[in-house]
């Protein structure tokens, strides 16, 4: 098994064979989250156009996402996990789309299957992965709105390369690590607080919490649905 990481959009366009779309805060974690209290399908598109016209087109179903971290005007909740647990999602259908991680998944057209990437549900994608012997796997992490490296996406790659290649993993010591990252700081700020609560911090940074995949098909231009495997 041929196992590679990248890094953003530009990695997401030269994925190959299984790709591994991750965006541990928040986009991948959220949808786990959501699928886990009992969502009938997630659909992640592209642009934020698409999604108005899917509400439009479907009126029953909600819009989840964000852009620059804050919820869209019009949208039923943000990319937040902790505000999608306090919510009813049984039986729905969410179209979601944020800065990063749906961007990955429009943007990775090379790649055989598409898997989306989170830490709350890694070691599931790995065990997949393992199982349907796949030659190549493309582990993308998504970084800061597809622009800029992230050390949560990067912790994720690393893990599941590690459990692929059956090499030991120091999650504790790894996640610790993390939590010193200024890049975090923002969950942990007041002044940030309603865009970034610090419950998702905690809910995205739960390895394993879920046996499930999620891997994504074409479901029209622009649009992708969520499959829970």
């Amino acid at each position: 098994m041929e196992i590679e990481i990248l890094q953003m959009i530009e990695g997401a366009r030269k994925a190959r064979g299984c790709a591994v779309i991750i965006d541990v805060f928040r986009a991948f974690s959220l949808e786990c989250y959501m699928m886990a209290g009992g969502a009938d399908k997630v659909l992640p598109v592209g642009s934020k156009e698409t999604a108005y016209r899917l509400k439009e087109e479907h009126p029953d179903y909600l819009l989840a996402g964000e852009r620059h971290g804050a919820i869209l005007p019009g949208f039923d909740l943000g990319n937040s996990p902790s505000q999608a647990a306090g919510m009813n999602l049984k039986g729905k259908t969410i179209i979601h789309t944020t800065s990063a991680g749906t961007q990955g998944v429009t943007n990775a057209e090379h790649a055989d299957i598409i898997l989306t990437g989170s830490l709350v549900n890694a070691g599931a994608i790995a065990r997949l992965i393992q199982e349907k012997e796949y030659r190549h796997v493309s582990l993308v992490c998504m970084g800061l709105e597809g622009k800029e490296p992230a050390p949560e996406d990067q912790l994720c790659a690393e893990y599941i390369r590690s459990l692929l290649k059956g090499e030991t993993f120091d999650m504790e010591s790894a996640l610790k690590d993390l939590r010193k990252d200024p890049s975090v700081e923002k969950f942990f700020r007041s002044e940030t607080a309603d865009v970034f609560p610090e419950e998702d911090y905690w809910m995205c940074t739960m390895a394993d919490r879920f046996d499930f995949v999620l891997q994504v098909e074409p479901a029209g231009k622009d649009v992708f649905e969520t499959h829970r495997i």
